[in-house]
């Protein structure tokens, strides 16, 4: 997941640079040259894989900045971090700017989101929803217990 736009520009560039690279990509050329066609195809279809991804991200990364979002959706509770970092881009701030509002260093938020709030205390992901304005509101399903 693209969490800054410095991310996004390298995504960006990454992304440019598997479209060339495809382009430019001669499939003859390689079997010429004695590599086994299976071998080529599966190159090819590899970074045409790694161009799809990094084009999802770049459209999920676009939609969140541009789009007016009441809600951000997650299933469970290991999809929590994810969503606040997709409440933070959706609301248009910057990491800086959720670390001013937590009196926090912004390289303390740059460190929760790399790891997914794992480090974060409970406490903590509780304040950084307050400071995004958001609310959760879901409900606790209970496993049947075995006969």
């Amino acid at each position: 997941m693209i969490t800054n736009e410095r991310q996004y520009r390298i995504t960006r560039n990454r992304a440019n640079g598997f479209a060339r690279a495809i382009e430019e990509f001669d499939a003859e050329a390689q079997v010429g040259l004695g590599v086994h066609p299976r071998l080529v195809q599966a190159e090819l279809e590899g970074m045409e894989s790694q161009l799809s991804d990094l084009h999802r991200e770049l459209a999920e990364y676009e939609r969140l900045k541009s789009a007016d979002l009441s809600v951000i959706s997650v299933t469970s509770f290991d999809e929590l971090p994810d969503g606040l970092i997709k409440a933070r881009i959706a609301a248009g701030l910057s990491q800086r700017a959720l670390a001013q509002r937590l009196e926090l260093k912004e390289q303390q938020i740059q460190r929760y989101e790399a790891e997914r709030y794992a480090s974060a205390s409970y406490r903590r992901v509780c304040q950084v929803a307050h400071a995004l304005g958001v609310r959760l509101e879901n409900e606790i399903l209970l496993s049947k217990p075995a006969p």
